[in-house]
């Protein structure tokens, strides 16, 4: 199955920047949409990035329209504008709807985990490959958020384990010349990441959510319940039964209730829990028939599919720790950038820069104890970061989950610097 539309003449209407968007085939029935535009500059010898939301069961359009794609909806337009900080300012760049069931992509979805996810996005990309060959042997990216703390260091290493085969001999198939990994606010490691939320809530600078004897009464909570719970779900082959009993247990006791402690948007502390931004007016967009037919979409949007992420929750997938195999591709020698808005609270930058420093690779300890520097744009203070080798962390200021939205310069200097493969720097 191979269905996809030139120069749909949507969202990207920069004058002879070329783009494709429909659908690649993975498997039986089982139908990847994707949208891909050309650089703005130089597209014949720019890197190709790949962009993925999270979920488990979001769909890519979501950064695609909210966050770093080449059109985004403002002061209440229902017709999209030209975003001048696009992340396709500097790169060639595909967004995903995976798996089947999410976005505009169909058929029988098979995929429960992040483990099972991984194979079918390597096959999507082999079929674009196979389509785009001229993208071949450019440098490339993955770049995702929040579940993508999952994603990302299960995709990469899927991807480093077959170019390895495929240079052997053992699996046919392209090889994707991975350089960069970026995560922004990504849920990592569960352990690290329940403690941050009650860290989180009782001492960030927009918005205390409890004082210091619920802080008490949670952290205990945490150590003789929720602890216990995800030591029982061992990493990425523990039983589904004891991963999803780790994943309700420490649901009900430290995320549930947390939430509930004031009126707040979980992905923007600053702001009530029916904060209209970023703004939802994408969705609308893309009901319109004219704009379905003219993308080559074939089903209706669905911005986050529950059955997509039923299947995650039964195999209990949010409980089990990306943290060594994060580390193994640390270790590969790849850029890479883990990144928070510092608003966000489900997956806030608390819990990011502790895993940050828990990454086991060779400069783990030397890493842990640098110390944090300002990062700034053009003079402008936009976070703190601290570098070594290959590995970044950065807190970005005043930005909430989708961290684009927030600080789109911060997030085009971050991206072209970690596609290019440099360390992170100020300018």
């Amino acid at each position: 199955m191979l269905e996809f539309v030139t120069n749909s003449g949507i969202c990207e209407t920069t004058k002879g920047v070329n783009q494709y968007s429909g659908y690649l085939s993975v498997g039986t029935n089982d139908n990847y949409f994707f949208w891909f535009f050309e650089a703005r500059n130089s597209p014949t010898t720019a890197p190709l990035a790949t962009w993925f939301n999270g979920g488990p069961g979001c769909s890519s359009l979501i950064g695609l329209f909210q966050e770093n794609g080449p059109c985004h909806f403002v002061n209440g337009a229902s017709t999209p504008s030209l975003n001048p900080y696009s992340w396709n300012t500097y790169a060639n760049m595909l967004y995903i709807d995976q798996p089947s069931t999410v976005g505009f992509s169909y058929g029988n979805d098979p995929v429960t985990s992040t483990v099972t996810a991984a194979p079918y996005v390597w096959k999507f990309l082999q079929a674009f490959y196979a389509q785009f060959p001229q993208y071949e042997n450019r440098n490339f990216g993955i770049f995702t958020e929040s579940y993508g703390g999952h994603y990302g260091p299960e995709f990469a290493s899927y991807f480093e384990a077959q170019n390895k085969a495929i240079a052997a001999g053992s699996v046919k198939g392209i090889n994707v010349p991975l350089v960069a990994l970026g995560i922004n606010n990504g849920w990592y490691d569960p352990k690290i990441q329940y403690q941050a939320y009650i860290d989180y809530s009782y001492n960030n600078s927009y918005n205390q959510l409890i004082g210091e004897d619920d802080y008490d009464s949670y952290t205990q909570t945490m150590q003789s319940d929720c602890a216990p719970a995800l030591a029982q779900c061992n990493s990425l082959t523990g039983e589904n039964s004891a991963c999803a009993d780790a994943d309700s247990t420490c649901y009900q006791e430290i995320e549930g209730p947390l939430s509930q402690t004031a009126d707040f948007d979980v992905y923007d502390i600053r702001e009530p829990s029916n904060d209209p931004y970023p703004p939802e007016t994408y969705q609308t967009y893309l009901t319109s028939s004219a704009v379905v037919k003219a993308i080559g979409a074939k089903s209706t949007y669905t911005e986050c599919s529950d059955s997509a992420g039923t299947g995650f929750s039964n195999t209990g997938d949010d409980s089990r720790s990306l943290l060594s195999t994060l580390g193994s591709v640390v270790s590969s020698g790849i850029s890479v950038v883990l990144w928070a808005g510092d608003a966000d609270w489900i997956c806030n930058y608390m819990g990011g820069f502790g895993v940050a420093n828990a990454v086991k690779w060779s400069g783990q300890s030397q890493f842990a104890n640098l110390g944090l520097k300002s990062y700034t744009v053009k003079g402008a203070a936009g976070g703190l970061y601290k570098t070594l080798k290959n590995f970044n962390w950065l807190q970005v200021y005043g930005a909430g989950h989708e961290v684009p939205y927030y600080q789109p310069a911060v997030a085009l200097q971050v991206f072209e610097q970690i596609m290019s493969q440099k360390p992170l720097s100020s300018t």
